[in-house]
Order: structure tokens, then sequence, then C-alpha cells
């Protein structure tokens, strides 16, 4: 019964997790292209391109996708 209840949990986080970055590459796809935003990698947040910021999202959300399929 344990087992299956971490498997949900991780199941749930998992998809959470997509929604979380489908909404990040959306409100990406929303702001202008000379527009300058903010990355969080690690602790610390990074100045760059909304298109690098999106593309970097994008592999995430695949990333996220695959564990969720596997």
């Amino acid at each position: 019964m344990a087992a299956s209840t971490s498997a949900t949990n991780t199941n749930l986080e998992l998809i959470k997790e997509v929604r979380s970055h489908e909404v990040a590459i959306a409100e990406l796809s929303n702001l202008s292209s000379s527009r300058a935003v903010y990355q969080k990698n690690g602790n610390l947040f990074f100045r760059t391109t909304v298109q690098k910021a999106a593309a970097s999202e994008q592999k995430q959300l695949d990333s996220a996708k695959a564990k969720l399929e596997g």
C-alpha cells in the first residue's frame, strides 16, 4: 500500500512540474523578444533572453514528460 501511495505522490509531483513548465512557456511566449528575463539556476538568477529561457523551459518540460511516461 505504501509503495502505491508514494508512486501516486511522485506522479502528482511530476504532473505539477509539467503544468508549471507549460505555464512558464506560455508566459514567456507573451513577452516581447527584446525583453530581458531572469532565469533561476541553482540559488542564483541570471539575465537571459526570452528565447533562451523558453528553450530551457521546453527542455525541462520534455524531461518531466519523459519521467512521467517512463
